[in-house]
């Protein structure tokens, strides 16, 4: 699995009874970049229909080379968010940085190998949009990862994260970018949604300071 691009430590936390127990047959991946997170699940769940987002497109290109092989697998090279149309977008050097938004000194500070951006634009969508012509099972697994992003994501795509069993959404306690959420209003928005943290899959220290940045949280449908 770490030859193919794919998460090995990731795959032994959700390749457990409690992940497997929900029987996933949907998996949206919102920021796939080159594919990490769509090939570790498409080995913990190999019938699912996997439908991945990815803006930048040489990310796109690898993400869809990455999945060449798997049957179930759907991409899609647009941002998902509150909008839809053409947007700037900051691309990032490390492309696993890159965001609608921008990058604030904490974030150059900890990680000085993102300080390198080029703008471009992107189509962006809304979730809701575009899961209307997605052949959408339950029950539903979605991860987002969007660099700050996270609730226009929710904002554009409301519907369609309610029906999900669980998410694994980054959270961030530190402003990253912008403008952008921290954990406690995501946290806000899904319990309103009723949805309950379980805990973290993974966190993101300062390699500075150990604190911790970013968190991959995660919540569960508290009435499936």
């Amino acid at each position: 699995l770490h030859h193919q691009g794919g998460m090995v430590e990731t795959y032994l936390k959700l390749n457990q009874p409690w992940f497997q127990r929900h029987g996933f047959t949907t998996v949206l991946d919102i920021g796939a970049n080159v594919g990490q997170f769509a090939l570790t699940v498409a080995q913990l769940l190999p019938k699912a229909q996997i439908f991945a987002f990815e803006p930048i497109p040489s990310c796109f290109n690898q993400l869809q080379q990455a999945m060449g092989s798997c049957q179930n697998f759907t991409a899609l090279n647009l941002g998902l968010g509150d909008e839809r149309g053409e947007l700037a977008f900051e691309c990032n050097d490390y492309t696993p940085s890159s965001s609608f938004l921008t990058m604030t000194n904490v974030h150059t500070e900890a990680f000085p190998f993102t300080q390198g951006t080029a703008q471009i634009k992107v189509k962006i969508e809304q979730l809701d949009t575009i899961a209307q012509n997605l052949a959408l099972t339950e029950p539903l697994l979605i991860k987002i990862d969007v660099q700050g992003y996270e609730d226009r994501v929710l904002r554009g795509g409301e519907q369609t994260v309610r029906r999900a069993r669980m998410l694994i959404v980054e959270t961030s306690f530190q402003s990253l970018y912008q403008n952008q959420p921290l954990f406690k209003d995501i946290y806000q928005v899904l319990t309103d949604w009723g949805f309950s943290y379980v805990g973290a899959l993974d966190q993101l220290p300062n390699p500075k300071t150990g604190e911790i940045l970013q968190s991959d949280s995660i919540f569960v449908q508290r009435n499936p």
